[in-house]
């Protein structure tokens, strides 16, 4: 059988994390008797700097329960950087990983049939929402706006799935080749090519705790993922200023055959308005490549992700 690991990042869960080690440990339980993962598969909770006694329970569980791995970053870097600690971690001892978050908003009754995917071949497979009927009206119209957005820039993306996710340990190896700065995981993965599928669940609300990823975060993940895989806006400022250009040699050329017959207003509006206009979309177009620069300085300097302060493994 094929040892199974459940990369699970934590950022301040003390209220979550008694029932995601429960709720996990019945599905390792359920999965051993049912003869699809091997006995010596496990959880590994990776602790992201974590401010409450996440760290301290993970540190319970360890010495409770056979099944857990406790793996503690040094520091806050955030929860793209924490998966990708777990998923590098767990890639060197498993051969298949499912990443999920500590929430468990996602549904854990889908990895059977993840697994099952994975003995029919497949070395991905998604876990997908099969609706957004839970989220508020601005964070549906928003996701999708998203989605859409992506699509439009080239960015392959999978519709309605975030981090939850089985990969097999060749594709989680063939990932750990991404050494970028600038992480988009869910932007990453469906271009590394292997055999992949979808699973589909309704999500559950959260039942202790409070959500990790408020609107800010979830803006600033979004930007990473258009800027880390697509130069399309700054195409689409060049075509903009070209566009800009055309229609003001036109406005010229009219302001210059219609001067004599009294049609111009002379004025300061107009003049007012137009440098304003073009002075925003300059401000605009020097920010945005801007991040683009800021982003190559990040990438440039190779600075490591993250630390590993410590590593609960049960074989030590």
């Amino acid at each position: 059988m094929d040892r199974l690991a459940i990369v699970v990042p934590c950022f301040n869960e003390e209220e979550m994390l008694p029932i995601t080690v429960t709720q996990l440990g019945e599905v390792l339980t359920d999965l051993w008797d049912k003869g699809k993962i091997a006995k010596d598969s496990y959880v590994l909770f990776v602790d992201d700097g974590s401010k409450d006694k996440t760290w301290e329970l993970i540190e319970g569980f360890y010495t409770k329960h056979p099944y857990v791995r406790g793996l503690k970053l040094a520091g806050n870097v955030g929860h793209q950087y924490a998966l990708t600690a777990g998923m590098l971690a767990a890639m060197e001892d498993s051969d298949m990983l499912i990443s999920i978050d500590a929430d468990l908003q996602d549904d854990v009754a889908v990895m059977e049939d993840m697994i099952d995917k994975y003995h029919e071949g497949c070395d991905i497979v998604y876990g997908v929402r099969n609706d957004r009927k839970r989220d508020s009206l601005f964070k549906r119209t928003t996701a999708q706006a998203f989605y859409k957005l992506m699509a439009a820039f080239g960015v392959k993306t999978v519709y309605n799935h975030a981090d939850f996710r089985l990969m097999s340990q060749r594709a989680v190896e063939h990932f750990s080749r991404f050494e970028e700065v600038n992480l988009y995981i869910r932007g990453i993965v469906p271009t590394l090519g292997y055999q992949s599928d979808s699973v589909y669940y309704e999500r559950k609300e959260r039942v202790a705790g409070e959500s990790k990823y408020p609107l800010s975060k979830m803006l600033t993940l979004a930007w990473n993922g258009i800027t880390s895989f697509s130069v399309k806006p700054i195409n689409f400022l060049t075509t903009l200023g070209l566009v800009i250009v055309f229609f003001c040699l036109i406005a010229a050329v009219y302001a210059f055959v219609s001067y004599g017959s009294g049609n111009v207003v002379r004025g300061w509006t107009s003049l007012i308005l137009s440098i304003w206009f073009l002075g925003g979309m300059q401000l605009f177009g020097i920010g945005l490549v801007g991040q683009y620069i800021g982003k190559i300085y990040l990438e440039v300097k190779h600075r490591p992700r993250y630390q590993v302060e410590q590593y609960l493994k049960q074989d030590e």
